[in-house]
């Protein structure tokens, strides 16, 4: 069974653009990248030549005669002469590129050639991503897949986009939804919340109905990145990446989720750790949100860089990283207590990122003024509120009544609940978060 993603539509974009250049696939591992890539190159091509760098080592040689269009595919016939390089007919698609980030240098050479299409893709791209962008700048193009995300898991779950357009046209009108739908569509979320959206989990979980074997695939994910960070890393940064990786679900469950390293190790300082939330960042497997200086427009500059807090790129992740007592509380409805805060903050953060929003938050000193994150459309500033389930919003409230943040016209409130709002206050269910760029544009 076969996971329709968002890639899809752009890879077949990609095609028909008759000045289309070598695509680069970045994207944490088992987030599908080669699944729907195979997908593509079949529906599209009648050859194929797929190399992986990983599990074939021995193409790990072909740019040693030079970069040159002849030269690297001569050496690849050279190693398998069954592979044939029909012009216009044929895609090459170069996976786990990041055991020969060197291949990044061909890309000239086939964008300017124009004979054969190139896909390159593979996991930890990002770490790699300086040597490769020296290497091919302005003869690529990039794209950034992430795990699925809610609407992808609706796709996955057998709903149409049928229901995508009920549900905007009621966050557009402020009409709250039907409690049957509302009842649904909390369910759906919770679910999304435990399964994510890695494709192998969401897989499982669709085709039994249930969560049985779903963590045991989530734990080996996890394994998987930490074989990753031993296997690439260097030097003694690979125990400062694994002690930030294994601290996320214990800073997250603090009253103060700001992450503080600190409490990573003793005499720890962020000069020390700062490449190492890097790592984690470009590897996609975390996702970092920033401390504005001050709440005004624009957002990008306007951070302290030492203030951050780090969630889950998959909140499913993040899940199978707690305790046991906390899985069985999720899985079996139950209040979660302290912890359901950070969760939700961290699901909202993981939505944000795949709607396109990069993360920040705002926590004014010696005061209690603090939001959980911040967005904007081209003319508004506008804090978002994240509550477990509805509370109190004396930080939204001020942040919009003051005159003291000029950009600031009105906020979002995010419960668990339905759709309302309360004068400058809009207010909408955590899930539909995936349409809250479109909203923002209509706005």
């Amino acid at each position: 069974m076969y996971l329709k993603r968002k890639v899809d539509k752009y890879l077949s974009e990609w095609h028909e653009n008759p000045s289309r250049k070598p695509l680069i696939i970045k994207g944490a591992r088992q987030v599908g990248k080669t699944e729907s890539i195979m997908r593509f190159a079949e529906a599209f091509y009648d050859n194929i030549i797929y190399i992986n760098f990983a599990l074939e080592k021995k193409y790990c040689v072909i740019t040693e005669d030079g970069y040159t269009v002849e030269a690297v595919n001569k050496a690849i016939s050279r190693i398998d002469p069954s592979k044939k390089f029909i012009e216009e007919k044929t895609l090459i698609f170069f996976d786990e590129i990041q055991d020969h980030p060197d291949i990044a240098t061909t890309l000239k050479a086939y964008c300017i050639d124009r004979r054969y299409d190139v896909i390159c893709s593979g996991s930890l791209l990002g770490v790699f991503y300086k040597k490769i962008e020296s290497n091919s700048v302005g003869y690529k193009t990039d794209y950034t897949m992430r795990s699925l995300d809610f609407e992808e898991f609706l796709w996955a779950k057998g709903y149409d986009d049928g229901l995508k357009a009920d549900l905007f046209k009621a966050m557009q009108d402020g009409t709250p939804l039907q409690a049957s739908l509302v009842q649904v569509m909390a369910e759906a979320f919770l679910d999304y919340v435990i399964v994510g959206g890695m494709p192998a989990v969401v897989l499982e979980y669709v085709s039994n109905g249930m969560f049985s074997n779903t963590l045991e695939l989530q734990r080996q994910l996890l394994s998987d990145y930490e074989e990753d960070i031993t296997k690439y890393a260097e030097g003694l940064d690979q125990s400062r990446i694994l002690n930030v990786f294994r601290h996320i679900p214990v800073q997250l469950a603090k009253e103060n989720k700001k992450f503080q390293i600190s409490k990573v190790a003793s005499g720890a300082r962020f000069k020390d750790y700062r490449g190492a939330i890097e790592w984690l960042s470009n590897a996609g497997i975390i996702n970092v949100c920033y401390c504005l200086d001050y709440p005004e427009i624009p957002l990008k500059g306007n951070y302290n860089e030492t203030k951050y807090k780090i969630y889950m790129a998959d909140t499913g992740l993040l899940v199978a990283m707690l305790d046991d007592e906390t899985q069985e509380d999720l899985r079996s409805r139950k209040n979660i207590g302290t912890y359901r805060g950070g969760l939700y903050e961290n699901i909202v953060g993981d939505m944000l990122v795949k709607a396109g929003f990069d993360l920040y938050y705002y926590s004014k000193e010696n005061s209690t003024l603090e939001e959980d994150f911040f967005v904007r459309n081209t003319e508004n500033l506008i804090p978002v509120e994240v509550k477990a389930r509805n509370g109190n919003s004396k930080s939204l409230r001020t942040l919009i009544k003051s005159d003291t943040y000029p950009d600031i016209h009105f906020g979002i409130k995010l419960i668990d609940g339905n759709i309302g709002g309360e004068g400058n206050i809009r207010t909408f269910p955590h899930y539909l978060v995936f349409l809250l760029k479109d909203y923002l544009r209509s706005k």
